[in-house]
């Protein structure tokens, strides 16, 4: 490969790693190591000018519940990297955009705009606002990558370290999976700073709508019925609902 390719490659987290958390990552522990109280003043949030560009796009389009739950996403995502995986490689900038994309799909318009399952529609939507604001090719396909990833939950093969990442921290505030990843303290703080008013709600009567709107949608391989009750029944999220 070239050297371009690499670099790009370790920059933009695509390096592959399993999809299996538990068995694979984990094997079968509860966490890599026992995570430490970290607070939204202790991960810093990219200062580009892209990344600000895309956050400005993104609080814009995505009501207030979702825009909030994209913020928790980086900043659980950076805390488990930094505690779990400090050798798994991803620009924050690169991880920030991600985030704050990956829910694109799911605005009123886009969701009824096509017949798309809403991660591909939203891949397609946050491509055209990356190429319009002359992201690199290789982060553009990165977060192409994620976002469709997202909700692609299993065991076998792998999947880019962003999009592993991505999964876990969108698992994490969605369904309080791996728990024992991040720090009581962590979280207490992250949803002081960006709060979720009501998101379980919110985000299982998106997934209702979705499953409405498109019976064939991607989000029914997560389980019709399991998924929405999943997030309702966020035990660990319930006290900042």
């Amino acid at each position: 490969m070239s050297s371009s390719r690499d670099a790009a490659i370790l920059e933009h987290g695509f390096t592959a790693v399993p999809r299996d958390v538990d068995k694979e990552i984990l094997k079968g522990a509860k966490n890599v190591k026992d995570p430490v109280p970290l607070s939204t003043k202790d991960i810093d949030f990219p200062s580009e000018p892209l990344v600000q560009k895309v956050q400005e796009y993104a609080k814009a389009h995505l009501n207030e519940q979702t825009f909030n739950h994209s913020m928790r996403v980086y900043y659980y995502g950076r805390v488990i990297l930094r505690t779990q995986f400090p050798h798994w490689t991803v620009s924050p900038s690169t991880y920030a955009i991600a985030c704050l994309l990956h829910d694109i799909g799911t605005t009123e318009h886009n969701l009824h705009s096509t017949l798309l399952s809403f991660e591909f529609h939203g891949a397609f939507v946050s491509s055209s606002l990356l190429a319009s604001l002359s992201a690199p090719q290789s982060q553009n396909d990165a977060v192409i990558e994620a976002i469709i990833r997202h909700q692609d939950i299993g065991t076998v093969g792998t999947i880019t370290t962003l999009g592993q990442v991505l999964q876990l921290a969108t698992i994490f505030d969605n369904m309080g999976g791996h728990a024992a990843m991040v720090h009581e303290e962590t979280v207490k703080d992250v949803a002081a700073k960006w709060p979720r008013n009501g998101w379980s709600k919110c985000f299982a009567q998106t997934i209702r709508t979705e499953n409405g709107l498109k019976p064939w949608a991607h989000t029914t391989a997560l389980g019709e019925e399991d998924f929405p009750e999943g997030v309702l029944g966020n035990k660990l999220m319930e006290p900042y609902d």
